[in-house]
């Protein structure tokens, strides 16, 4: 039984073993070999129209553009919600 346990803690030892070489060593290519930071980074252009947001990630670029004097549906439902215990506050 103690040759068991000896043999099941050295298998447990090579595994854990294995995946913490295999994390350093991607830990260390993702280092050494992605770029920089700073590299990385490019200017982002900003839209002429401060109603107009860009949103940039890695796959695709988005741009939306909100009518002037937008309210978001969900600022909407707040302030119907809040009229009903506070008169008046919908309205501020």
């Amino acid at each position: 039984m103690l040759n068991d346990f000896v043999k099941w803690n050295t298998r447990m030892s090579a595994v854990y073993a294995l995946g913490i070489w295999t994390m350093v060593g991607s830990y260390a290519t993702t280092f050494t070999v992605s770029p920089t930071i700073s590299e990385q980074k490019k200017e982002v252009e900003e839209p002429a129209d401060p109603d107009t947001h860009v949103y940039v990630t890695a796959h695709s670029k988005t741009t939306v553009t909100y009518k002037k004097d937008f309210v978001p549906f969900t600022t909407r439902i707040y302030n119907y919600v809040k009229s009903f215990s506070e008169p008046g506050a919908a309205d501020k």
